[in-house]
């Protein structure tokens, strides 16, 4: 998926792309380097600003299109995707920093001209290198700048100076001046010219300073925009990785059949999908509050810019040798991306401030709403009222867990449909995504009000309402919504775990019903569980996806017998269960005899979608306990770790908000479950790490839930498994 989410926004992204193919190919551009490194603006420049591109987000009285900054993101990602050569950056982020004045006099100037085709770069405070004396006329600017890219082809210079009393003046540099030299530096990025600003006694009048630009609110802009174009490239790469992947052969074989290709591919999509996510909300977060933004472009900083030039590097290794050739284009997105990378400054710098804002504010990932759906929401809220003055009384069939505990309150809210608003009713109330956000939020205004979780049966349920009798589904999933019934999952075997098509579970027709005899595993809660989900073969015969039952199982039937296996935390929440002759009566079979497996994949859908959502629990929260001196490190890993599930929380709401619009849903649940398990293997370490000497404790905050952690990273599908769904379902790479 691309950072464009509306219509209009993929109209801009593919307009962008066709210009690209027609006119800036990369085969041209490979005849221009020399000149490009010189300044010289490519001959397609006037042709692209004239469809005003590159003032997308620019107001139309200054001749832009009166866009926003997420239609300008779109520009910059697919000019990445195309490696569209030039200052497109910078001058669309000097755009974009200008637009922070106050909107007279100078800023409307400066606005102008940039519509009008003018290229411009930026100089932020730390970087500009230029001090500025006030004089009886104005202002007299001297000094070097740091490295600046798109600055030889630039027209005129936005730049913070500093003054002598500590603070910061914002200018527009016009670079023909006498007084002003730029000198070309050969650049990493062949595609963008690379140089220093000098000034020695520019002159620059008082009513020429743009006044209102906040500098960290700038050097946010500028890192957002930068990551779009990132992102961009990530995007490039994931393409050009799978159809090499698809059509080149090794060994008599294509290469895209190998497993750890495809696994590298997978993740590739993975690092892509996250980094565009972390994009497009540091982009969104512009107009927030500055901690808002400043966690949000610090997320981008850390999921598109910095990893980057690894990911294409990740992206040359699949393609071997060819990839490492000049002729190769590899070479052009990989060394674009590294100065990228370089232009935002170092890694550790980004992670610390993300850690040190994260420790009093959180990313805020509300949808805005409006008043949509007035009458439902108050109808929501006067029934979460009504139940907040209720109590619960009983301990939950599932756990010694709020959200499972029984009694009045748990009986409202499944009375009103809203433990699963999204069920047919009279399960739910079918409630259309927008009305299930207005359901979240709700239950997240009231935080003392304990909103009830299905638990295993929230991925079941949906199956027997889809295929199961209305008896049996009156008999089940009230008792079930009270919290009265506890449910299992008996799918995986000890010869076929992930592969669920492997079972030899046999299921024999009898009389008034089906005799099942197995052997099943890893069952969470099979201890507790009055009924379970069970899949057994019921036509040897069939092919391995087909002959598959897919039955209710009565827990306490006579012939079931429940072993838990100890885990290495010393619980025992996964079980094995031996079925000798158990019967079924036919109203427990869902579906046909053999029409089990696409049931079964539904099931798992839901089960992933569940744990992909566990983002919501904060995995660091032991982390955040331990010492956050600012010379410490864990400042530098809690900023990693909030960055990667920020990433997550993104690509969630993206895809909500394309489901508010009507859109099918995309492949954001299989990314985030890999998502999630890199989480958990970079979260536990970090906090190992950092707690020292007090995990020899096994009771320690930071040890208990680390001896959980295989049964989360398993749970679902191993990321394997996940990885092998991607590569060969999303990207379409062949499985032999």
């Amino acid at each position: 998926m691309t950072l464009a989410l509306t219509p209009e926004q993929r109209e801009i992204s593919d307009a962008v792309a066709q210009f690209a193919a027609r006119r800036a190919p990369l085969s041209a551009t490979r005849e221009s380097f020399d000149t490009l490194a010189q300044g010289t603006l490519p001959r397609w420049w006037d042709e692209f600003v004239g469809t005003g591109f590159h003032a997308v987000h620019l107001p139309e009285r200054c001749g832009g299109q009166g866009g926003d900054l997420l239609d300008a993101a779109c520009v910059l990602e697919a000019a990445g995707t195309a490696a569209l050569p030039g200052p497109l950056l910078p001058t669309v982020c000097a755009g974009a920093v200008t637009l922070l004045a106050d909107k007279a006099g100078p800023a409307e100037s400066v606005l102008t001209r940039l519509a009008q085709g003018a290229a411009a770069a930026v100089l932020l405070p730390e970087h500009s290198g230029i001090t500025a004396r006030r004089g009886r006329d104005g202002w007299t600017l001297s000094g070097t700048s740091d490295l600046a890219a798109g600055i030889c082809s630039a027209a005129m210079v936005l730049l913070g100076a500093a003054t002598d009393d500590g603070k910061t003046v914002w200018l527009a540099v016009d670079t023909t001046h006498p007084a002003a030299t730029v000198d070309a530096v050969p650049g990493t990025d062949l595609l963008t010219d690379l140089g220093r600003l000098r000034l020695r006694d520019y002159p620059v009048r008082t009513d020429d300073v743009l006044d209102g630009i906040a500098a960290e609110r700038a050097g946010h802009i500028t890192t957002a925009l930068t990551a779009a174009v990132a992102a961009g490239i990530m995007g490039w790469c994931v393409e050009a990785a799978t159809a090499h992947l698809r059509t080149r052969e090794q060994f008599g074989r294509l290469i895209g059949t190998f497993q750890a290709l495809q696994h590298n591919a997978a993740m590739l999509l993975v690092n892509s999908e996250l980094a565009g996510a972390a994009t497009w909300d540091a982009v969104r977060a512009a107009g927030g509050p500055i901690e808002q933004h400043t966690i949000a472009a610090a997320g981008a900083a850390l999921m598109a810019v910095a990893p980057c030039p690894d990911l294409v590097l990740d992206t040359l290794t699949m393609f071997g040798a060819i990839g490492f050739t000049w002729e190769h284009d590899l070479h052009l997105y990989w060394r674009r991306a590294t100065s990228l990378a370089a232009s935002i400054g170092a890694r550790t710098g980004w992670a610390r401030r993300l850690g040190e804002t994260a420790t009093t504010h959180a990313r805020d990932f509300s949808v805005d709403l409006g008043d949509a759906e007035a009458q439902f929401r108050a109808h929501v809220a006067r029934t979460l009222d009504e139940a907040a003055a209720l109590r619960n009384d009983g301990h939950g069939r599932q756990g010694d867990y709020e959200h499972f505990a029984t009694g009045p309150q748990r009986t409202a809210i499944a009375e009103a449909g809203l433990i699963a608003p999204h069920w047919p009713p009279p399960w739910g109330l079918d409630a259309s995504p927008l009305r299930q956000l207005i359901i979240d939020e709700e239950f997240t205004k009231r935080p003392s009000l304990v909103r009830p979780s299905l638990g295993i049966a929230e991925w079941i349920l949906p199956s027997l309402i889809r295929a199961g009798s209305e008896e049996l589904a009156q008999q089940l999933i009230p008792p079930t919504q009270r919290g009265e019934l506890a449910w299992c999952q008996l799918f995986s075997e000890p010869g076929a775990g992930s592969d669920l098509a492997a079972l030899t579970t046999r299921a024999t027709r009898v009389d008034g019903g089906w005799r099942i005899n197995g052997h099943k595993i890893w069952t969470s809660s099979a201890h507790r569980a009055d009924y379970g989900a069970l899949l057994a073969r019921t036509d040897p015969d069939a092919p391995r996806h087909r002959g598959i039952g897919y039955f209710i199982v009565d827990m306490r039937s006579a012939g079931i017998e429940v072993q838990p296996i100890k885990q290495a935390s010393g619980e025992e929440e996964f079980n094995e269960v031996f079925l000798t002759d158990v019967f079924v009566p036919d109203a427990m079979l869902l579906g046909e005899p053999t029409g089990g497996w696409a049931l079964a994949i539904a099931t798992m859908a839901e089960e992933r979608s569940a744990i992909s959502g566990y983002v919501q629990f904060d995995r660091a929260a032991p982390l955040r306990t331990l010492d956050r001196a600012p010379d410490s490190d864990v400042l530098r890993q809690l900023g990693e770790l909030d960055a990667y599930a920020n990433a997550i929380k993104a690509l969630g709401v993206r895809e909500t908000i394309r489901l508010l619009d009507g859109q099918a849903s995309g492949p954001a649940s299989s990314i985030a479950k890999v998502a999630m398990n890199v989480l958990l293997r970079r979260t536990f370490p970090a906090t190992l790490e950092s707690a020292g000497r007090s995990a020899m404790a096994v009771d320690s905050d930071v040890v208990r839930p680390y001896l959980r952690v295989p049964a989360e990273l398993i749970g679902g599908g191993t990321k394997e498994i996940q990885l092998n769904i991607i590569a060969q379902m999303i990207l379409g790479l062949p499985r032999k």
